[in-house]
């Protein structure tokens, strides 16, 4: 270790002399309460310092010690269903040891080194094996939806094993094994934050990840191992749509980064989580999350690197051939600490003070998601969703528009919708997806017709957008029927379709069947309507029809377990077409 003084304090910034030997990045113990801090700037001794801790009453002259070792994890079983601060603090753990609220200096083990896992090892590994790093050794359940794999870190240089301890119940801290060099190998080992863990091979994206929410899945698709932003003012339901994606897709494990937003907003993850069962386990949601808190009303220095950790913990599992999703909410609070921490160290601001290398850092955050080969050859995926926060909605502003460099999935909030009280209020105007090529080959082996109505549906939305401009001049009534019939299925689209109730039973979450057939029922409904007014009939007999009314009320009145009933709404949807297109037919039509 390495000891120097603090020489200047400016907030969460501290300048020290006397670290001669420490490196960018290395993790020292900050004054007399022993805060944690990082190296961020290293000049002959002289260092700068982010500290991740309140440090109301430093002074100058206080020791710093410099433990010489990067910012790190702890990765092992126990992770699962935790909830950390941005530098793996457990909350609950710290809670139930020094009361609710955090004392500076606090230390508690990011693993609980008490609990006793079982671990089983694999039939294939004993004394001598040759291993690698990524080598599977065995597995130990770490929930009742969760089995996580112990594998050699990557760091190990060894390439076969010296001992190897076998099936049995261990902690965190016991040694399972050791290599030709002595170096041991316990269920748990450290990694750290600002490092990409390495992989064997990247792999193209192609399988879409399945939210359960009918306008991403079907209109706006994020690939597994894809990255998405949800730009949006207050009040537009960021943080809603988060949350309902981390509910209901089909990732094995969610982390959800809750960095400079409101204190209750993690309070609801905490609270619903557990009671929520996951359709595809039929257990709760919990036991595949883990969340990260730095919310607005804890130290700004620690948002920062509470992205990066989110991102190591999606990295470990993903080793293990999991597909994880990562939920920051929201980027725009983690960019205005990077414009405070940089005014703090008086550097050069670039566009609206945020820093010179603000898109460095985003780069560094969401290109490392992916769908990638392991080193042990396994499968797995990190899938990226961050919200944004432009101030009054206004996309045109640096964090909004740099993200959109280095995102593919741009799920656009829009004011009105939301003042409608139309969630999720993704604009079908502004929002875009470039993985909809890429995941088309999947959907056309599940639903074959998803390219076509989809297709149809967002022509037919943007038809409505210019059509609604010659309303809100001349009104409805001077368009023909063929137009004002754009304009019903718009409607019916917008309500029966695109929003989607997140506290109702049936329509929280949607199966991708049930999105198909209520789409393509109101594709058909538009083509036969259109059909029957060409060849003479009102409007107003079409939209009288009950049928249009039971298509609407699909996504309420169809569980997703029996789609039996779509059946009978199609005999009533035959069953009245036909009748109309009987009297007005191109033979025969009443004009």
């Amino acid at each position: 270790m390495i000891e120097g003084k603090i020489t200047r304090i400016s907030g969460p910034i501290v300048f020290a002399e006397g670290l001669d030997g420490c490196g960018l990045y290395d993790v020292v113990d900050v004054g007399e309460k022993r805060l944690i801090g990082e190296i961020i700037r290293q000049n002959k001794g002289n260092a700068t310092i982010q500290v991740y801790e309140e440090d109301t009453g430093m002074h100058i002259g206080e020791k710093i010690v410099c433990h010489q070792r990067p910012l790190s994890l702890r990765l092992g079983p126990g992770l699962v269903g935790t909830i950390y601060d941005g530098i793996q603090r457990p909350l609950k753990a710290m809670a139930e040891k020094s009361g609710a609220f955090l004392l500076p200096g606090e230390r508690t083990e990011p693993l609980d080194v008490s609990a006793v896992w079982h671990f089983e090892a694999s039939d294939l590994v004993s004394q001598g094996t040759a291993i690698k790093p990524g080598f599977v050794l065995g597995t130990v359940r770490e929930t009742a939806s969760v089995t996580q794999k112990i594998m050699v870190p990557p760091y190990i240089r060894g390439r076969s094993l010296k001992t190897f301890k076998g099936t049995g119940d261990y902690t965190v801290d016991d040694v399972i094994g050791t290599t030709e060099f002595d170096e041991e190998i316990k269920l748990s080992h450290y990694w750290p934050v600002r490092e990409p863990r390495p992989y064997a091979d990247k792999l193209e994206v192609s399988e879409p990840l399945i939210t359960g929410q009918r306008v991403i899945d079907v209109f706006f698709p994020l690939s597994k191992g894809g990255t998405a932003a949800i730009p949006g003012g207050f009040g537009t339901g960021k943080t809603m749509t988060q949350h309902a994606v981390a509910k209901w897709c089909d990732a094995d494990i969610i982390v959800y980064i809750g960095c400079g937003e409101r204190g209750n907003e993690m309070t609801e993850v905490l609270t619903e989580f557990p009671e929520l069962i996951d359709p595809r386990t039929g257990r709760s949601i919990m036991e595949r999350t883990i969340l990260i808190a730095n919310t607005s009303n804890m130290p700004v220095a620690a948002r920062e690197v509470s992205l990066y950790s989110g991102i190591t913990l999606a990295e470990y599992y993903r080793d293990m051939g999991l597909h994880v999703a990562i939920m920051a909410d929201s980027t725009s609070r983690w960019a205005e600490a990077l414009r405070e921490l940089s005014g703090r160290m008086e550097e050069m601001p670039a566009e609206e003070g945020f820093p010179a290398y603000l898109p460095t850092r985003l780069a560094s955050f969401y290109e490392r998601a992916g769908r990638i080969i392991s080193l042990e050859g396994q499968e797995g995926s990190v899938s990226v969703i961050g919200a944004v926060s432009p101030p009054g909605g206004d996309f045109s502003e640096p964090v909004t528009q740099h993200t959109k460099r280095f995102i593919r999935c741009f799920w656009a909030l829009n004011r009105d919708l939301a003042n409608a009280r139309h969630y999720p209020a993704i604009g079908w105007i502004d929002s875009y997806s470039e993985y909809a090529g890429e995941v088309r080959g999947w959907w056309e082996k599940n639903n074959p017709v998803w390219w076509t109505v989809r297709t149809e549906a967002l022509e037919l939305l943007k038809k409505e957008e210019r059509l609604q401009q010659i309303v809100r001049l001349i009104g409805p009534d001077a368009l023909p029927d063929t137009d004002r019939l754009v304009l019903k299925v718009s409607e019916m689209i917008k309500n029966g379709f695109l929003q989607q109730n997140a506290f109702d039973d049936v329509d929280m979450y949607c199966s991708t069947d049930k999105q198909i057939k209520i789409l393509e029922f109101m594709m058909s409904f538009y083509k036969r309507a259109f059909t029957v007014i060409k060849n003479g009939c009102p409007l107003a007999k079409v939209a009288s029809l009950p049928v249009a009314d039971e298509i609407v009320r699909i996504k309420y009145s169809v569980p997703n377990d029996n789609m039996e009933k779509i059946a009978d709404i199609k005999s009533h949807f035959d069953e009245q077409f036909g009748e109309l297109e009987t009297v007005y037919s191109k033979a025969g039509a009443v004009l």
